[in-house]
C-alpha cells in the first residue's frame, strides 16, 4: 500500500509499504481522509518524540476492508478512535481511559491514517451516517475531546461562558456552549476574521483579545465575571486573563496545552474566587456515539471550520501551513487521492 512515512523529523515522504492484516477483533479500514493538527505539527519537527519511521495521523475516517466482527459490513463508512487503551489499569477500571499510563495513540505511538490502509480495534471504530460528508467527518475526532471536557463543566441554561481563543478548538466550545443554553457565550482572539465566524456560529459577542478583553467580559455580566471560562490556547498569558475574567466561585476549564513550564498568573485570585480548576486530556469512546449524533443533527456545525483541503501527496506543505500564522485558515483535511 501507499502511506506518508516520516522518516526523521522533516523528512516525510511517499512510500511503499506492506499493507496491515487485521486480527482477532480488528478491523482493516480503507482510508480516504484525515485531518492534520498541531500533534501532527510537532511529531514533523521533532518536539514529540516518535520511532521512525512512522505514518502520523489520528484524525482519520475511511471504510470498511475486512473484519467488522458481524457488527460492520464491508465498505461502511467508520471513524476511528486512536486513543488505544490496556483495559486492565486502576484507571481503566475506573472508567477513565483517556488516562491509561499504558496506553497509546495511533499515528504517534504506531502507524497512523495518513496512509491507504489501518488495523483498528474493533472497539475503536464507530460508524458514520450519511448526514456527515467525508471532508468534515474527520473532525468529529477533535469534537470528542471538547464534548469530554464539557462533561466535566456541567453547563446549563443560562450559565454565562467564556471562550479564549478562537481556533478550530475554540470554535467548537463555542458552539457546545449554546448547545447546552449558556449565555451569554462570549469569544476572544486577536483576529477578526476568527472573532467574525464564532459570531456566525453562535457566539453572542466576541472581543479581541488583549487588556480591554477582561473589562469586556465584566462589563457583558453585570460586574461578576464569567460562570465559566474556557481556555483554547494554551498560552500563559491567556491563562491570566481567563482567571481575571471567572466570577467568584466560577471554573476555569485549562483546554489548552500550555508548553510553558514556568509563568505569571494572579495566584491569589485563585484563593480570593476559589475557582473551580478543570483539566481534560484526549477522549473516551463513549464521546464517540454522542459527537457523531450532535453533528449529524445539525448541532454542531463543522463544515466552516474547513478552510483547505488538499491531497495526502501534500502532507509537508500542509506542514508548511500550520507552522504560519495565517489568519484565514482553520482546519486542513487531506484526501486519500494519489
Amino acid at each position: 500500500m501507499k502511506a506518508m512515512v516520516l522518516r526523521g523529523p522533516r523528512d516525510v515522504g511517499l512510500a511503499k509499504v506492506n499493507r496491515p492484516t487485521p486480527g482477532h477483533n480488528q478491523v482493516l479500514v480503507r482510508l480516504t481522509h484525515a485531518g492534520i493538527c498541531g500533534t501532527d505539527l510537532h511529531i514533523f519537527e521533532g518536539a514529540i518524540p516518535v520511532r521512525h519511521p512512522l505514518i502520523m495521523g489520528h484524525e482519520m475516517i475511511g471504510e470498511v476492508a475486512e473484519g467488522g466482527g458481524g457488527i460492520f459490513r464491508t465498505g461502511q463508512r467508520v471513524i476511528v478512535d486512536p486513543c488505544i487503551y490496556c483495559g486492565m489499569c486502576v484507571q481503566c477500571r475506573a472508567g477513565q481511559t483517556s488516562l491509561c499510563p499504558n496506553g497509546s495513540l495511533v499515528g504517534r505511538d504506531s502507524n497512523g491514517g495518513f496512509a491507504d490502509y489501518l488495523v483498528a480495534p474493533l472497539t475503536h471504530i464507530y460508524p458514520l451516517p450519511d448526514a456527515i460528508d467525508n471532508q468534515t467527518a474527520p473532525l468529529i475526532q477533535v469534537v470528542t475531546t471538547c464534548l469530554h471536557a464539557h462533561r466535566k463543566l456541567g453547563i446549563f441554561p443560562g450559565r454565562s461562558v467564556v471562550v479564549v481563543g478562537l481556533g478550530v478548538v475554540g470554535q467548537v466550545h463555542v458552539q457546545l456552549a449554546k448547545a447546552w443554553g449558556a449565555y451569554p457565550v462570549i469569544g476572544i482572539t486577536r483576529s477578526a476574521w476568527k472573532r467574525s465566524l464564532a459570531g456566525q456560529l453562535g457566539a453572542d459577542l466576541t472581543l479581541p483579545s488583549g487588556p480591554e478583553a477582561v473589562r469586556g467580559v465584566m462589563e457583558a455580566t453585570g460586574g461578576r465575571g464569567a460562570d465559566v471560562v474556557i481556555e483554547s490556547t494554551g498560552v500563559v498569558p491567556a491563562i491570566a486573563d481567563g482567571i481575571s475574567m471567572a466570577r467568584l466561585g466560577g471554573t476555569l476549564l485549562l483546554f489548552g496545552i500550555a508548553a510553558a513550564t514556568s509563568g505569571s498568573l494572579p495566584f491569589y485570585q485563585l484563593y480570593y474566587k476559589e475557582l473551580k480548576i478543570v483539566n481534560s486530556r484526549a477522549a473516551k469512546g463513549e464521546d464517540f456515539p454522542d459527537s457523531i449524533d450532535l453533528v449529524a443533527r445539525g448541532v454542531l456545525k463543522l463544515k466552516p471550520l474547513v478552510t483547505h483541503v488538499l491531497s495526502l501527496l501534500d502532507l509537508e506543505k500542509a506542514m508548511g501551513m500550520l507552522e504560519t500564522d495565517e489568519d484565514h485558515r482553520m482546519k486542513i483535511i487531506l484526501e486519500n487521492a494519489w
